[in-house]
């Protein structure tokens, strides 16, 4: 048992992993696309928002002569010139810085060289530059001057640590959205894989339970019109018609086992008598030769007639388009020459059928056998009759299209209490008793008329005899 739930937790593990796995494939790289997309937006916008700045400020004081007080802090309108959300730090002609920003920003070479000067508007950038706890970027734009002295520069500065603060946050929300969708995408997964395995649990339990009490007739509990409700239904039908098998094979078992002790029985007797057969009589040791030539051939066929039953239930042989017709032509031949009876065959209508052709020979020989042990001595002709769907008869087990083979005889007939169990297996009427045969040939009868779609059927013959056969094909 133990083995079983390993293995049914297996397959729920596996498919609440595979479902989680595929979710955090695709949720993987939608977040990373789009924190990518999104991280690229953001820095281009800030990248554009400070080029704009230093194109404003090169613009500015190429159009205008400017001076560094003009950038100074403690001038009225420096909230003008200086650039919203940026740091302005002034300097010098010298490169000195005259009015400090907040925080202050560092001055390199290239920065008073561009304070030097004399052409407006000159500029040099910074990427990336370190301010205490802070990233900037840095534009130094020179404010001209004249012959080889310059006025002095502006350094214009843009935070990009904030920028960059911001899109961690949002890398960090992304990675839990992404963890959160991952965790319910495997607790869904797990769900729907254990809502779809239920079903599979029962067929496991309900297999289980075959194998360990060999009880076929177990019914399956299993709905649903999807493949695995189809799994059940099927498989309830496998149980059940191997339940039936076993039940036919037992029923065969036994039926056999109850009929092969008469002959058995009687052959053990008349070999005993063997031992004694020097002191019987010249006539009666005729009698008991004979008796044991009589009894060995009722075993050979009765033991031949087992095996084509149990043949004819496998249905091994494949089908064939053939004319009924043809094989009943066949069976008369054969039964002519075998018994020295005058046998003809009628036919009418479409006979071509998709048939077993051993099968169907094997069952009408039989009838044809049965008419002429019951009509032993007769001289009216044992007749097969074959007729197509288009002059088909009903009644009597005929079916509305299907081929229909009968077999008439002038024999003693059927008793009335007799038709319904003329096709039982070894059955046999009272007045039948004391003729050779198993009971088994008219059982056969019955077994390749339903394999072929058809029944078997026996009627009373107006003016005397018996008409006995089956149909094959056909809708009920």
């Amino acid at each position: 048992m133990a083995l079983r739930r390993g293995g049914l937790a297996s397959l729920r593990t596996t498919f609440a992993v595979s479902f989680a796995a595929v979710a955090a494939g695709v949720t993987v790289l939608v977040g990373f696309l789009s924190y990518d997309a999104a991280a690229r937006l953001v820095r281009v916008d800030q990248q554009s928002a400070f080029a704009e700045v230093v194109q404003d400020l090169q613009d500015e004081v190429r159009n205008n002569t400017m001076t560094p007080q003009d950038f100074s802090s403690s001038e009225p309108g420096h909230d003008i010139v200086r650039p919203s959300r940026t740091d302005v730090q002034v300097l010098g002609p010298a490169g000195e810085v005259v009015d400090s920003g907040s925080p202050a920003l560092p001055v390199t070479a290239a920065d008073r060289r561009i304070a030097v000067s004399p052409v407006a508007g000159l500029a040099v950038q910074h990427k990336d530059v370190a301010v205490g706890q802070d990233v900037y970027r840095i534009a130094t734009v020179s404010l001209g001057g004249e012959r080889d002295a310059g006025r002095g520069a502006v350094q214009v500065a843009q935070e990009f640590s904030d920028t960059e603060d911001l899109l961690r946050e949002l890398q960090q929300r992304t990675i839990l959205m992404m963890a959160a969708v991952v965790v319910a995408a495997g607790l869904f997964g797990w769900w729907l894989a254990r809502r779809i395995t239920h079903r599979l649990r029962i067929l496991a339990s309900a297999a289980e339970d075959v194998a360990r009490t060999r009880r076929l007739g177990i019914q399956v509990p299993v709905t649903g019109s999807d493949e695995v409700g189809r799994l059940g239904r099927s498989f309830d039908r496998m149980l059940g018609r191997l339940a039936q098998s076993e039940e036919d094979q037992r029923r065969l078992v036994q039926d056999a086992g109850h009929e092969l002790r008469t002959p058995l029985t009687s052959l053990r007797t008349n070999i005993s008598l063997l031992r004694r057969i020097d002191e019987l009589p010249p006539a009666t040791r005729e009698d008991l030769v004979d008796d044991l030539a009589i009894e060995a051939r009722e075993l050979t066929d009765l033991v031949n007639e087992l095996v084509d039953l149990a043949a004819g239930q496998s249905d091994t042989e494949p089908k064939q388009r053939i004319d009924i017709a043809d094989i009943a032509d066949e069976v008369a031949v054969v039964a002519r020459r075998r018994t020295g009876r005058d046998v003809v065959v009628r036919v009418s209508g479409e006979t071509a059928a998709d048939a077993r052709p051993a099968a169907l020979q094997r069952a009408i020989s039989n009838l044809v056998e049965n008419a002429s042990k019951f009509d032993r001595g007769g001289t009216t002709p044992i007749e097969i009759a074959v007729t197509g769907p288009e002059r088909a008869r009903q009644g009597g087990g005929g079916r509305q299209g299907a081929i229909r083979v009968e077999v008439l005889d002038r024999g003693p007939g059927v008793a009335e209490g007799d038709l319904m169990r003329l096709f039982d297996r070894f059955y046999r009427a009272a007045d039948a008793r004391s003729l050779p045969g198993s009971g088994l040939g008219l059982s056969i009868v019955r077994e390749v008329a339903i394999a072929h779609g058809g029944a078997s059927f026996a009627n009373r013959r107006d003016g005397g005899g018996a008409v006995i056969g089956f149909t094959v094909g056909g809708q009920g």
